[in-house]
């Protein structure tokens, strides 16, 4: 079997860089890699990608070694008929690691032709910290990171209003575009920063909300044989995902002019409100995912598909969705909430795609902010008590916070911050220094892991606390068939 890269592919880079990407996750790739590939091959678009590393750890190396090239494998039902393709990945032409490369980072601001920034960080990405300085290189947070390359362009270009950039956040976080270039205003303030290089920001560069939608799997390794045989490569990257996808881009006709996805068969919108396309899609299939995963989790499942055959959990996200999330829509008909909860139970039952939880876990505080929250307070307001499922799986998501359950190990990954805070409270449970009860006190009263004082809530704490004790002593399908 050959190794994949250009030159065993046969795929030299043709392209000018265009795009900018922070991250190069299965998501990324699954979706804006596999979208500008699709316009680089039907239009004449005619960009690369570089992936920028956003945090310290890890170099992207099998990226690296196959010289950006990747299979992406989709799966799912078109126009009534189940489809299945893979698709070599070629929009990829180099990769930098900025804590290493920090030159070779700032160098990029110089091309003249690169003019799309992209990136996917998480919910907990695009923040703001007073402790990066502009003498970092690089400073911790994404968006300190991209203030000094867009500062570097700035000033190579003299603030040439036509090398401003089009920015596309895929953070799933309200309005991603105006937060993200609030936090670069906020950087460049902070930084003391020329006001030209402001104005420059606010005026010719522009930051478009956006609203993502695919499920990507990641790496299908019960498929990997089959397909490395179709494709007659190994290829380290394969990454599987379902055929369905949206991309919604609030922006000005400028970006849809330059973006010609009208030219293609990809599901893009570019719209001028994205508040309603978000609050269904956030709450419901996020939302679903957010409810699932540590419930599914400790009840000794691994993948979404698994989850969705187990009729308690599958019914307790149905039930998370018709009773306690669609209340709380109110831009939509019943009907259209209805039609949108089976649609993503069914891609949830996708039996080709194998998602597995702990992947999906990644920042699952951040992602319980911004998915479950919202509804969990308009629901309380709306019916005078808490939504219990909800509340269940927050419970369930406090649990497997701890870090292992009935013997085994669970890889939590989130923020240092949120993990030495979990690992200090249940450490003094543990130690018998506070009861169950004083943990979820300060699990819930801490907006930093649960977005308020939830702890106001009356009756949260100790039902919480009851369902913490009933999963260990009972296991999580006994506690569910009692809700």
């Amino acid at each position: 079997m050959k190794i994949l890269d250009r030159t065993t592919a046969n795929k030299p880079i043709t392209h000018p860089v265009k795009v900018l990407q922070f991250g190069g996750g299965n998501f990324l790739r699954a979706f804006c890699d596999w979208m500008f590939d699709v316009l680089n091959k039907t239009t004449d678009f005619n960009g690369s990608v570089v992936v920028v590393k956003p945090t310290e750890r890890g170099d992207y190396t099998a990226l690296r070694a196959q010289d950006g090239l990747f299979h992406v494998a989709l799966d799912g039902v078109r126009n009534g008929a189940l489809v299945s393709e893979v698709t070599l990945v070629e929009s990829v032409s180099d990769v930098i690691q900025p804590y290493t490369e920090w030159d070779k980072y700032l160098q990029l601001a110089e091309q003249p032709e690169l003019r799309f920034i992209v990136s996917n960080t998480t919910e907990a990405g695009i923040k703001f910290s007073e402790n990066d300085k502009q003498t970092d290189f690089p400073p911790h947070e994404f968006p300190a990171k991209l203030t000094l390359w867009l500062y570097h362009r700035f000033n190579f270009f003299n603030g040439a209003v036509d090398k401003g950039c089009i920015l596309l956040p895929c953070e799933l976080i309200e309005n991603n575009g105006e937060a993200l270039k609030s936090t670069i205003l906020q950087y460049s303030e902070h930084w003391k920063l020329e006001k030209e290089f402001s104005t420059w920001i606010e005026k010719y560069n522009y930051f478009c909300s956006t609203l993502v939608d695919r499920i990507v799997s990641g790496f299908p390794e019960d498929r990997k044989e089959a397909i490395e045989k179709q494709i007659g490569f190994k290829d380290e990257l394969l990454v599987a995902g379902e055929d369905y996808h949206s991309w919604v881009i609030k922006a000005p006709s400028l970006v849809k002019a330059e973006l010609p996805f009208a030219q293609t068969n990809l599901n893009v919108q570019f719209v001028d409100d994205l508040s309603a396309y978000r609050e269904m899609k956030v709450r419901i299939l996020n939302g679903a995912h957010t409810s699932l995963v540590p419930v599914g989790y400790l009840a000794g499942l691994r993948t979404v598909k698994e989850s969705m055959d187990d009729t308690a959990v599958c019914n307790h996200v149905m039930q998370v969705l018709s009773t306690e999330i669609k209340p709380t829509l109110n831009n939509f008909s019943t009907a259209e909430i209805d039609a949108f909860i089976n649609a993503v139970i069914d891609r949830f039952k996708n039996p080709t795609l194998k998602h597995f939880l702990i992947a999906i876990s990644l920042n699952s505080t951040s992602k319980f902010q911004a998915r479950l929250l919202p509804a969990f307070i308009e629901y309380t307001q709306l019916k005078g008590v808490f939504p219990k499922r909800i509340a269940f799986s927050l419970a369930c998501m406090i649990r497997f916070y701890k870090g292992d359950f009935k013997g085994d190990k669970i890889a939590v990954n989130d923020d240092v911050k949120v993990l030495d805070f979990f690992s200090q409270e249940w450490g003094k449970v543990t130690k018998e220094e506070q009861t169950i009860d004083d943990l979820v006190q300060n699990v819930l009263s801490n907006s930093a892991i649960v977005g308020t004082d939830l702890s106001q809530y009356p009756g949260l704490v100790k039902y919480i606390s009851e369902v913490l004790l009933a999963i260990d002593k009972k296991g999580v399908k006994v506690c569910l068939s009692t809700l």
